[in-house]
């Protein structure tokens, strides 16, 4: 098999339908992990507050105050970032196999 046979199917043409549910599965991975983070994150600071204060936690808090708008800009921003970067790696995978084609 000579090796420019070898090289053309390295690369194949890539497939637009494939950014939507990458972009939207990073998505919603992104914003869940934000919000267990911030969640846990959140709930150590009230229970620390209320030990010191020497008061009952308030856990809503910690939900709506704290993970839930962590998590939305984090999903939002990840969103944002996502489609921009697999547009970017659609154009370059479809430029170099244009050029893979040529030669």
């Amino acid at each position: 098999m000579p090796s420019s046979m070898a090289t053309a199917s390295a690369f194949r043409t890539p497939r637009w339908y494939g950014i939507p549910f990458r972009v939207l599965l990073l998505t919603i991975i992104g914003t869940l992990l934000s919000f267990a983070v911030a969640l846990f994150l959140s709930i150590v600071g009230i229970v620390l507050v209320a030990a010191v204060r020497g008061i009952h936690p308030d856990m809503r808090i910690a939900y709506r105050h704290f993970a839930l708008p962590v998590a939305l800009v984090v999903g939002a921003a990840s969103l944002v970032f996502g489609i921009t970067t697999e547009i970017r790696h659609y154009r370059q995978m479809k430029s170099l196999a244009a050029i893979e084609k040529m030669s």
